[in-house]
């Protein structure tokens, strides 16, 4: 990459990242509370209703600006001479109502779900992820507010013979499996990389030990369970890499699969996912895929568990998120994430470490691309009530370039989690 357009995609990234454009770590709603904490019947129809409110206290120490920024780096910066900021904010997840309908018809059992994701921080994108920064005023001022998020909307159909089809917008394959049984989802692990203006949601674990999974429109294929194995197949609708420019429309769509297979306390599963990428000239288009592969023991109160991914034109951070050189070239990218917790009694203690890695195309010169960023954090979950938890977290970021640039932050977090 040119340095003229390296500097260009630094400050579009930095303004990505402050708007929270791909990092709105906005999980299914099913998959931490209840499957049905409210249910009313009409007829032949059940409809529920699942959610929650989170919210947490946010302390960062970050990088100097006086300190060369490294593309694509994770470690909250400072701003205006400043390098302490406080935050009242969600966290890795934001507030999530999600609505639902359920029937059997014929033999087939039917439903659809809507979900609705709003913030706590004030929002002027009319989404709680993509901030406009309304000048002169910016975008956390009095008179304003928060926005509402529709992360879900999809149908399945199917039964316990045939399995189930999923048709929608809905949580993607690749990756959700390390987000999903991150300690941190209802806490908020690393803080946003711009303080200076909080967003609805924080980064947990995302590029920092597995690539953000996101949101598709797809079609997907769920086998039935087979002695424990389920099978996932299915396409989503392509998706443009970040920072690429020109649209261009994509020729097909990308491929997606996951294998899982659980037995009693342990459960592993693998995902891959792949893309032809159409750039705005035949050199300029390229292929992604990746893997990864991962897995979680079980002993009474002490859970265990790691996941890894590698691909080639995925990027880091987020799907295709610097995946290529601008030119077509691919970027090899991998990483992991290994987390420990024990329960004693009512109180979870945890500790997580992830890392992720992107390697220069080939013949790419050395530049202050990240090379890696990486982070620890140590955690305390007491659930006081079955529906609500009291946390506290640490984390540490470190961000690395490819010519030596090196950003470090911290942040500290205490607030509560409350599901129904």
């Amino acid at each position: 990459m040119r340095a003229t357009q390296l500097m260009a995609a630094l400050v579009r990234l930095r303004a990505l990242m402050a708007r929270s454009i791909i990092l709105p770590a906005v999980l299914a709603v099913c998959c931490t509370a209840p499957a049905a904490a409210v249910e009313l019947s009409a007829g032949d129809w059940t409809f529920s209703a699942t959610g929650n409110v989170n919210v947490h206290y946010i302390n960062a120490d970050c990088e100097e600006e006086t300190v060369a920024a490294v593309v694509g780096g994770l470690a909250c910066r400072g701003a205006a001479g400043r390098e302490r900021s406080s935050s009242i904010s969600n966290g890795l997840l934001p507030a999530a109502l999600a609505i639902g309908a359920s029937t059997t018809q014929k033999g087939y059992d039917l439903s659809v779900t809507f979900g609705f994701f709003p913030g706590i921080s004030t929002n002027d994108g009319g989404s709680p992820n993509l901030q406009q920064g309304a000048e002169p005023f910016g975008t956390n001022t009095a008179l304003g507010t928060t926005g509402l998020d529709v992360r879900q909307v999809y149908m399945t159909f199917g039964n316990d013979r045939m399995g189930t089809f999923t048709l929608g917008r809905n949580i993607g394959l690749f990756g959700a499996d390390a987000i999903l049984n991150d300690m941190t989802l209802p806490g908020v692990g690393a803080a946003n990389t711009n303080m200076a203006a909080p967003a609805n949601t924080s980064l947990g674990s995302i590029g920092l030990g597995y690539i953000y999974t996101d949101w598709l429109a797809q079609i997907n294929y769920t086998t039935p369970d087979l002695a424990g194995f389920t099978l996932t197949i299915g396409v989503f609708d392509p998706l443009e890499p970040i920072l690429q420019g020109v649209p261009t429309p994509e020729g097909s769509p990308g491929v997606h699969g996951k294998v899982a297979y659980e037995n009693g306390p342990v459960y592993v599963s693998a995902s891959v996912l792949w893309q032809e990428h159409e750039g705005v000239a035949d050199a300029a288009d390229f292929d992604s895929w990746a893997f990864d592969i991962g897995g979680k023991l079980t002993f009474g109160p002490l859970e265990i568990l790691g996941w890894y991914y590698s691909g080639e034109g995925v990027g880091t951070t987020g799907l295709f998120f610097f995946g290529d050189d601008g030119l077509g070239n691919e970027r090899d990218s991998d990483g992991f994430l290994a987390q420990i917790t024990y329960e004693l009694g009512s109180t979870k203690l945890g500790v997580n470490y992830g890392e992720s890695n992107l390697d220069l195309a080939s013949g790419e010169l050395s530049s202050a691309l990240v090379k890696s960023n990486e982070k620890y954090t140590i955690g305390v979950y007491h659930s006081l009530t079955e529906n609500l938890i009291l946390l506290a977290e640490f984390t540490d970021v470190k961000s690395r370039s490819h010519n030596g640039i090196r950003n470090d932050s911290s942040n500290f977090n205490i607030g509560a989690y409350l599901s129904f």
